[in-house]
């Protein structure tokens, strides 16, 4: 059975926050355009594995900040989490242990009935 950690609620907060931009960054790159600048697009058959894109006239600039801008979150909550003080309480194995709990300590229960 895995040991339960007592996680520090800011580092619980900023894993949350770290997942939810990271959903929001999948998101946003589902509805952007292949390319970030215009491009004609390309078929190239002869390939050992054909690949085609089409057209674009790539990102607009309100696409690039919001894109700069959840990058920018993300990468402030990646340092919050990885250089928190709490990993220094663990030593070997356990720090691997909680360090995955925590990616999974948001995660509903798996007993929960759905709703």
């Amino acid at each position: 059975m895995a040991r339960a950690y007592d996680f520090p609620e800011d580092l619980l907060t900023a894993q949350e926050e770290l997942h939810q931009v990271a959903h929001t960054l999948t998101a946003v790159y589902a509805r952007l355009p292949w390319s970030v600048e215009p491009h004609p697009g390309f078929d190239d058959p002869e390939r050992w594995r054909p690949r085609q894109r089409p057209a674009t006239d790539g990102w607009s600039e309100e696409d690039q900040a919001e894109v700069r801008r959840l990058r920018d979150r993300q990468w402030e909550l990646t340092s919050t989490v990885v250089t928190h003080s709490f990993w220094q309480t663990l030593e070997g194995p356990d720090r691997v242990t909680a360090r995955m709990m925590l990616k999974h300590a948001h995660d509903a229960p798996a007993d929960t009935p759905a709703a």
